[in-house]
């Protein structure tokens, strides 16, 4: 009896370690993300101003990035980094950053003339889609998270994908004849002023699902995201495999904010596809599930989360969880999250 009651009493004290402490840090790393991404009031208690964390962290999501090291919110959220988070973000940073700070890109390294390239597009063309040919790419990527691995080789029949991603102003139409309520950050059911043109965020997996198939589209598959990104040379980035600041909405370009589809000229993906790096995450229709040949055990596989690919605006760094841009780069979210950062695009079959 005194054995099975010390070891009661051991799995007590687990609990408490595994729960309470990581908690604080969760809502610690919550609510710096909050203050700096413009989280909603709905996303604090009422009574206790603390975030809702367990709104988007369900306790079924293990919520460590980074395999190497503890299992719980600490491994993300703790003091210090692991050695593999900094050499995979360090990566992709220019010499200018070496101490972790990002460069604000200024009009001399040519953001004002995308800009206004962006201006004297038609509201239809943000609607055009782009082919993407059957055939063999690679996908995922040896040098990375265990989420995207191993490297490997698939084959596709011909699809066509939305070259921007889906704009405030082509999401009003589904608000507007009725199957959807308004994103959150719409007051009165109105697109924020100027916000026509960009990415609609505050989305979940079933309201991107629901849109798609109203269009007459679908969610694109990830392996069909990750070849309109790649192409057929298997490149980290849709411009190739060297970073650059200059060519997608990312941290890096200082924006802090979405900005109006197709902005990034030089940043397009072999097929013509617009802002697959930075901008707004975006949904796919797949589970998150292991690659063929994974061997990573992840109690997050399943039918549970949905993936989403192609990073965003948002500084990802303050998770700890590296530069989330490169195209084999994937996170998953439980579908019925909607935040600032998550959008999507549509596609269809080659016809």
């Amino acid at each position: 009896m005194q054995s099975a009651a010390l070891a009661q009493e051991n799995i007590m004290k687990k609990k408490i370690k595994y729960a309470i402490v990581p908690a604080f840090a969760l809502a610690l790393g919550l609510f710096a993300y909050a203050h700096q991404a413009g989280a909603q009031s709905g996303d604090y208690d009422p009574v206790t101003g603390e975030p809702k964390c367990m709104d988007c962290h369900t306790p079924e999501r293990r919520y460590s990035t980074d395999y190497t090291r503890d299992e719980t919110c600490v491994g993300c959220h703790g003091p210090g980094l692991s050695e593999n988070y900094v050499s995979i973000n360090e990566r992709f940073r220019t010499p200018h950053d070496a101490k972790g700070g990002f460069m604000v890109a200024s009009s001399a390294d040519g953001a004002t003339p995308v800009m206004s390239a962006v201006k004297k597009r038609s509201a239809r063309q943000f609607n055009e889609m782009a082919l993407v040919p059957a055939g063999e790419f690679t996908m995922g990527s040896n040098d990375w998270w265990p989420k995207s691995q191993p490297e490997h080789k698939e084959s596709l029949g011909a699809f066509r994908i939305d070259r921007y991603e889906v704009t405030n102003k082509r999401y009003k139409a589904f608000v507007d004849a009725g199957k959807v309520k308004a994103p959150g950050h719409w007051t009165d059911g109105r697109i924020p002023e100027g916000k026509e043109y960009h990415p609609v965020v505050f989305v979940s997996w079933y309201d991107a699902d629901a849109f798609c198939k109203w269009e007459g589209k679908r969610l694109p598959s990830e392996r069909e995201w990750e070849k309109a990104t790649r192409g057929t040379d298997k490149r980290t980035f849709p411009w190739g495999d060297q970073f650059d600041k200059n060519k997608g909405n990312t941290p890096q370009f200082g924006n802090e904010d979405t900005m109006q589809v197709g902005s990034f000229e030089s940043g397009k993906s072999p097929y013509g596809v617009y802002d697959l790096a930075g901008n707004a995450f975006e949904w796919v229709d797949d589970w998150f599930k292991p690659y063929p040949g994974n061997t990573h055990s992840d109690e997050n596989y399943g039918e549970k989360f949905k993936v989403l690919r192609g990073g965003s605006w948002f500084d990802c760094t303050n998770y700890k969880c590296g530069i989330s841009s490169p195209a084999y780069n994937r996170i998953f979210f439980h579908p019925h999250t909607r935040n600032n950062n998550f959008g999507f695009r549509c596609a269809t079959g080659a016809k």
